[in-house]
């Protein structure tokens, strides 16, 4: 008789027991993520078809909003404090870096230049196609909902208070509810002053700056911890939105969602390719590592709540420094937005003219132009491009109305708009590293590991992340 036959097997041993009989390809977030995908949309159509609506949901139903709305909230939560931390550290650590100034400058010019070959596919495909000619539907009235405006923007810069926290109370059948709201861009704007003061100070700020780089490991395990039930998220949300909206609303407005979709195809798939490959990278190891970021945020349809994993496949994966990462990146994911501030607006605006029958000339096309190259800081903190939507038609004067028409297949559009974003956000700072020549190469040309996402992801260094060979 054998010791082990005697000594009784422990718990430990037996889950490690277990999850090395898990496949390899089983244990990959991307699949993980693809097998949600599948069961979420089996999940929604069932509800759906078992007579699930938005406002009457069935047990199903119900169960997977509450799902896909906790999992975002808990995302959400950790936002502001990751921002804070992240940019107030990146802001203190660019101060080892000789050309701060310099890489600054360059992100946001490749924000701007990438956001300008988006628009101008959105205009030329709004025009070519002609999404909103003869669709037939009828005017859905006045929209009531926020215009935007270019003082309004200016002044929503300033915060009004240290947090950028905002609250407003609604009553509904005789009950008053308070809802919390932050304004990213704010908090952006709060966490630069704050950074760059504290580098001011100098030596008097280490206490401070210390503990904030604490604090942002801190909130990085928490986050990581939130990432690692991102599949259950992803089945209550998609389920959520097949049962609410289905497939069958494309419906009359199918030909503008084909549209949009075309527009993010041949910006994720065919731009950044090339720009990728223009600067002598591997385009396979850029998607190899994008890829995951890419798959919440269609899920999640939230770049904010997808930043955490963007920042991470970007200094992980893609190889660019820590330091530069932790900055562009929170910058990206509030200003960044090919999907839903360049080639949607473009469409949109495009199609909403088509429609009331409107003749768009020169003067307003470069107006669009204009808007969604500068006016993308709009849309931080949304999910969604409603804000950024109505600043683009209330600056060329078009019927606000038109905004109340695109509503309906928003949740479905917003999916591919928003994985366009985040592709955008970790290639900028990748094509900038490699211009300036801190982009670490080997790092970026490595083997992909197939859960590059493990609970000790923050403690672990890059080469941990990557697969040994056997």
């Amino acid at each position: 008789m054998t010791i082990e036959s005697v000594v009784p097997v422990t718990s430990a041993a037996r889950v490690s027991t277990v999850g090395s009989r898990i496949p390899q390809w089983a244990r990959s977030f991307g699949v993980q993520i693809i097998a949600a995908l599948i069961i979420g949309l089996g999940l929604g159509l069932l509800a759906k078809y078992s007579g699930s609506t938005q406002e009457n949901p069935t047990g199903l139903g119900a169960t997977l909003k509450i799902i896909g709305s906790s999992y975002v909230s808990l995302l959400q939560a950790a936002v502001v404090p990751l921002i804070f931390t992240a940019v107030v550290s990146s802001i203190a650590n660019l101060r080892q870096v000789s050309n701060a100034a310099k890489l600054a400058w360059n992100t946001l010019l490749w924000f701007a230049i990438t956001a300008l070959v988006a628009v101008m596919i959105g205009i030329g495909l709004g025009v070519l196609i002609r999404p909103g000619a003869g669709t037939g539907m009828a005017e859905s009235g006045e929209y009531s909902g926020r215009t935007g405006d270019w003082w309004a923007f200016l002044i929503g810069l300033f915060p009004k208070n240290f947090l950028g926290l905002g609250a407003s109370t609604s009553v509904v059948d005789g009950t008053a509810t308070t809802n919390i709201s932050f304004n990213v861009l704010q908090i952006l704007v709060i966490a630069i002053v704050v950074g760059i003061a504290a580098l001011k100070v100098g030596k008097s700020a280490e206490p401070f700056l210390n503990l904030n780089a604490s604090a942002l490991v801190v909130i990085q395990k928490v986050l990581w911890w939130i990432i690692r039930v991102a599949p259950l998220g992803t089945i209550g949300l998609i389920g959520n939105a097949v049962a609410v909206y289905g497939w069958d609303t494309m419906g009359s407005l199918g030909k503008f969602a084909v549209t949009i979709y075309i527009g993010l195809v041949l910006v994720l798939f065919v731009v950044y390719p090339i720009l990728i490959k223009s600067h002598g990278l591997s385009v396979k190891q850029y998607y190899s590592g994008v890829w995951p970021a890419v798959q919440l945020a269609f899920v999640s349809r939230s770049s904010i709540g997808t930043l955490p994993l963007t920042q991470r496949v970007t200094e992980r994966s893609l190889g660019v420094p820590r330091a530069y990462a932790s900055f562009a990146v929170p910058l990206g994911a509030t200003t960044k937005m090919d999907g839903c501030a360049a080639i949607y607006p473009a469409v949109a605006a495009i199609f909403v003219a088509q429609f009331f029958g409107i003749q768009l000339d020169l003067t307003q096309y470069l107006l669009i132009v204009l808007v969604s190259v500068l006016g993308s800081a709009a849309t931080a903190g949304t999910t969604g491009a409603v804000v950024m939507l109505t600043l683009t038609l209330s600056t060329l004067g078009l019927p606000l109305a038109g905004v109340g028409l695109l509503l309906a297949i928003d949740p479905i559009i917003d999916m591919g708009r928003t994985a366009v974003n985040v592709a955008g956000q970790a290639l900028v700072p990748t094509i900038v590293a490699k211009r300036q020549g801190i982009l670490d190469e080997k790092l970026y040309n490595a083997p992909r590991t197939s859960q590059p996402f493990t609970d000790d992801a923050v403690e672990s260094t890059p080469s941990e992340l990557v697969d040994e060979k056997a």
